[in-house]
């Protein structure tokens, strides 16, 4: 396997930062990633609710979860060129008010072209958190390993938000689920000046090098690899509550599940970040992406209850692994940042398509489980293309200099 992220550095990066001042940067990190990925865990509740109080059907329903991920994603593609001259502070903060007020307004729609034009801008607005996450991990000077504390750390939060929000739903209806996002959002935004201030000057050879070479040369299978991974898992994540109700599992037992979920994916990121930081990195990408694959296939044809909260853990878990390991090889190939930029927007595209699909088909079969085999057949493309990669690169760098990357 290539090098890791974890040795190579983010222009801008201070090799002299003091412990305290490292730790204060992952601390913001965290609360940033958290915030970015509120949209998208919790889309499950909502979706859920807006289906029980409006009787949306599956089709618009994955039309609502692409509006927002697709929006996510247009904005990591506007700000991945000047990924290395943003000010991950500043993108922050804009971002955490702009959705605190969106989720505000979304509590008093009914109407879904207004509900589409709502996710349309939080959308953006978790884009712009999730490039401040990438851009200030970058900085650290060791990013697969910022953003697996990162993770582990906003786990721990969505553990306690995957057990309180359906009640809250239950005890307020939609409109306290999405006003409790918006609390949650502002209160996250408060961190965001842990993060960065500065970045790089915008020299001239910069702006050539972000016209001339958008995607690093020899990235494609890493985003590859990603758009793979992503539209099969998450496909059915927005109607994985619907998936649960349908085997007679509550929101509220689905709720507590998922929390262990996350908790046990805490729990790995922190063995992650450890492997990493030993070298112990080899299969490992591969082992999650497969495990990924099969249990999206087990969730949506499984029966039985039990048999689905073992593979609702293990999806969990498996999904938080390889999520930074690919954010990992795309720092070890492009430090600059870019390559990972593109890679997490690559992500929500193919997420957006996903869901879109899983929604038709759905709405076609009257059921998840083609949906949740289509996951299976991805991961195990996504495999494929990993170890080619990293077969290739691995040839190149016994050849001689390091052409891909400056370590």
């Amino acid at each position: 396997m290539s090098e890791p992220a974890a040795e190579t550095s983010f222009p801008g990066t201070s090799s002299s930062q003091s412990p305290a001042s490292s730790l204060a940067v992952y601390g913001g990190i965290a609360a940033a990633s958290a915030a970015a990925h509120l949209g998208i865990n919790f889309t499950p509740y909502l979706v859920g609710g807006l289906i029980d109080r409006y009787g949306f059907g599956p089709a618009e329903m994955g039309a609502f979860a692409t509006a927002e991920t697709l929006s996510f994603a247009i904005a990591m593609f506007l700000f991945a060129p000047r990924a290395h001259v943003v000010s991950a502070r500043t993108l922050g903060l804009a971002a955490s008010g702009l959705i605190a007020l969106l989720q505000v307004g979304s509590a008093h729609l009914s109407w879904y072209p207004l509900l589409l034009l709502g996710r349309l801008g939080t959308g953006f607005g978790y884009g712009m958190l999730n490039t401040a996450v990438n851009v200030a991990a970058g900085r650290t000077g060791q990013p697969a390993r910022a953003i697996s504390i990162g993770i582990s750390l906003q786990v721990l939060l969505f553990a306690a938000m995957n057990v309180t929000l359906p009640m809250i739903g239950v005890a307020g209806g939609l409109s306290a689920m999405f006003l409790t996002l918006a609390g949650i959002s502002a209160a996250l935004g408060g961190a965001m000046v842990l993060l960065p201030r500065g970045g790089e000057r915008d020299e001239p050879e910069h702006k050539a090098e972000a016209e001339v070479e958008p995607v690093p040369p020899g990235g494609w299978p890493v985003i590859l690899a990603m758009a793979l991974f992503a539209f099969g898992t998450m496909a059915i994540w927005p109607f994985m509550e619907r998936a649960a109700h349908a085997i007679g599992l509550p929101a509220t037992a689905f709720g507590r599940y998922q929390s262990m979920g996350t908790l046990l994916s805490s729990l790995g990121n922190f063995a992650l970040t450890m492997a990493l930081a030993r070298g112990q990195r080899r299969g490992l990408l591969e082992a999650g992406l497969l495990t990924c694959g099969v249990t999206c296939a087990v969730l949506t044809t499984v029966n039985s209850q039990l048999v689905f909260a073992v593979a609702l853990q293990l999806y969990d878990v498996s999904w938080y692994v390889s999520y930074p390991l690919i954010l990992g090889l795309a720092y070890a190939h492009d430090p600059r940042g870019r390559l990972a930029v593109r890679t997490t927007a690559t992500w929500l595209v193919a997420q957006s398509a996903g869901s879109l699909a899983a929604g038709f088909l759905a709405e076609a079969t009257s059921g998840y489980g083609l949906v949740g085999c289509l996951g299976l057949a991805t991961c195990a493309a996504a495999v494929a293309v990993v170890v080619a990669f990293q077969a290739r690169r691995g040839a190149e760098l016994s050849e001689g200099p390091v052409v891909l990357a400056a370590h």
